[in-house]
C-alpha cells in the first residue's frame, strides 16, 4: 500500500507522540476482581498458623504484597523451605477456585483496543506468581496486549518498591511523565508513584480515600468510568 508524503507525515507525528507513553497494570483487582478469592485462599492456609483475615485486614496486611514478604510476616516461625511450600499451596487452591471465574473489570476491553489502536505500549506489574499471571491474562483473553509481564518475585525487589515499575517502564520503552498505571492496593500504588508515575487507584477493594491516601492521583471503580476515561484520553493524546 502506497502513502502520500503527507499520509506518512501523520504516520511519522503518531509514531512520535506515543513512543514514549505506556499504560502499566496492576493484574489482580486491577484487570480482574479476583481479591475475595485470594482472600479464601490465604485463610484457607494461614488460618492454622494462627492467622484469619477478613476484608479490611486483607487489604491492609496482604492486598499487593509478595508472598515473600507474607511468609516472613506470617509464617516467621517455619523455615524457608516451609513457608515456600504452604505460600505455594495457598496459589495452587487460588488457580482451582479462580479457574472459570475469570471476568474482566467492565471497561477493561474497549480501554486496552483504544489503546491498541492508538499505538500506546501496555505492560502488566505484578507481584503474583507468573502461573497466577499467565492464568489470568489467557482467561481474560488478553496475554497478547502486553508488551511485557513484570513479576515482582522475578526482581531484586517487589511492590512497594519502585523497581517492578521501573522495569515495566524499562520494556515499554516509556517515561514515567508520559505513562498511567493502575492500581488497587496501596503497596502497589506506592510502587508505581515512586516509580515517577501517576496511577489510578481501582476501588474494586479499597475506598476512594484510602486509594489517595496511598498516592493515587485519582480512583474509578471500573475502566468505563467518564471520568477515567477523560484523564486516559488527556495524558495519552488520544
Amino acid at each position: 500500500m502506497s502513502q502520500t508524503r503527507g499520509q506518512a507525515s501523520q504516520t511519522q507525528d503518531k509514531a512520535s507522540q506515543t513512543q514514549n507513553k505506556a499504560l502499566l497494570f496492576d493484574i489482580d483487582g486491577t484487570l480482574a476482581d479476583t481479591d475475595p478469592l485470594h482472600l479464601a485462599a490465604f485463610n484457607k492456609v494461614l488460618g492454622p498458623h494462627g492467622h484469619t483475615f477478613d476484608h479490611a485486614r486483607f487489604g491492609r496486611e496482604l492486598q499487593g504484597f509478595s508472598n515473600a514478604s507474607i511468609g516472613e510476616r506470617f509464617l516467621a516461625h517455619e523455615p524457608a523451605e516451609r513457608r515456600a511450600s504452604i505460600l505455594g499451596e495457598k496459589e495452587r487452591i487460588f488457580r482451582e477456585l479462580v479457574s472459570g471465574q475469570i471476568v474482566p473489570v467492565p471497561g477493561l476491553m474497549a480501554l486496552l483496543e483504544r489503546a491498541d489502536r492508538a499505538g500506546v505500549a501496555m505492560v502488566a506489574v505484578t507481584n503474583a506468581p507468573r502461573p497466577n499471571a499467565e492464568l489470568l491474562l489467557a482467561g481474560l483473553g488478553i496475554a497478547h496486549r502486553f508488551k511485557a509481564v513484570v513479576i515482582g518475585d522475578e526482581l531484586a525487589h517487589g511492590k512497594p518498591h519502585p523497581l517492578p515499575y521501573l522495569e515495566g517502564l524499562r520494556l515499554a520503552g516509556a517515561s514515567a511523565q508520559a505513562s498511567l498505571a493502575f492500581e488497587d492496593s496501596r503497596s502497589g500504588i506506592q510502587s508505581a508513584t515512586a516509580a515517577g508515575i501517576a496511577t489510578v487507584g481501582m476501588r474494586t477493594g479499597l475506598s476512594h480515600a484510602d486509594l489517595i491516601a496511598a498516592g493515587a492521583v485519582a480512583s474509578a471503580r471500573a475502566f468505563d468510568d467518564p471520568e477515567l476515561i477523560r484523564l486516559v484520553a488527556s495524558a495519552m493524546a488520544w
